[in-house]
């Protein structure tokens, strides 16, 4: 049986800007997953940085009021939004509430430092 707490995971801010947990990941720890967990945080009028991923990544928004940017697209998203982003797809998320933005990330195949750009300008 494997059990991780969020307050046992080392917290750090992300290649996008973002302060994240990364929960579970199979390079991390003995398990058999493709994907990887983590929690993320993006403080009040605060933007992730433009970015994109080679792999798939789904968001579930828990606490605070967002606008999710994904290629020419952009949505509110709240409590209980799931949002899928395709591979490669260029992607932030702003918060637009007045607490923090608290979601969870799932990356599939599981995330990988060379599989993320940040790219350069705006939205």
């Amino acid at each position: 049986m494997f059990i991780r707490k969020l307050s046992d995971c080392e917290e750090f801010i992300a290649g996008d800007n973002c302060t994240l947990r990364e929960i579970l990941h199979p390079d991390k720890a003995d398990l058999r997953l493709r994907y990887s967990l983590a929690h993320a945080i993006v403080k009040p009028g605060m933007t992730t940085l433009l970015h994109r991923l080679r792999t798939s990544e789904v968001f579930y928004i828990i606490r605070g009021e967002g606008v999710m940017h994904i290629d020419d697209e952009t949505a509110p998203v709240g409590p209980g939004s799931t949002v899928y982003i395709p591979p490669n797809a260029k992607q932030c998320i702003h918060n637009a509430g007045t607490t923090d933005l608290v979601f969870l990330c799932i990356v599939d195949p599981a995330w990988r430092k060379e599989d993320e750009t940040v790219l350069e300008g705006g939205k």
